[in-house]
């Protein structure tokens, strides 16, 4: 082998090396918000149900109008105030018979690059429709 063959075959072995190091941080940092994605999720989802256990109860426990029962939009803000972590910003909008929770967290990244930035933007979304069965 010649000393030039030997001179390209470094540069190939070096880039191939690169290219590797480059597909291992992307897939760690994927699987990392990935991961970070699905708790926000079942955080959302927690959070939706909470919400929805904010129905007036008075109006279907004592006047028995069980047609008429409406989701509680501060019942339904105070039962999700104690497992709404610090990080995570939080939306939720209730209507007559449903709860709507968006959530948004910034997810740190493992591995870094020089140069790109070190937390990633992870959303979510849940709801939750309150239905009385008779």
């Amino acid at each position: 082998m010649s000393t030039r063959e030997r001179g390209n075959v470094t540069v190939l072995t070096v880039g191939f090396l690169a290219v590797l190091g480059l597909l291992v941080v992307v897939v760690v940092n994927a699987s990392a918000a990935f991961l970070e994605r699905r708790e926000l999720m079942n955080l959302a989802d927690r959070i939706a149900l909470h919400a929805a256990d904010g129905l007036d109860r008075d109006r279907v426990y004592l006047g028995g109008l069980m047609d008429e029962a409406t989701l509680d939009a501060v019942d339904a803000l105070a039962l999700t105030a104690g497992i709404v972590p610090s990080d995570v910003s939080l939306t939720l909008v209730t209507t007559d018979d449903r709860v709507d929770v968006r959530g948004t967290r910034r997810a740190r990244l493992p591995l870094v690059p020089p140069g790109l930035p070190d937390t990633a933007t992870v959303r979510a979304e849940a709801s939750a429709r309150l239905h009385l069965a008779p």
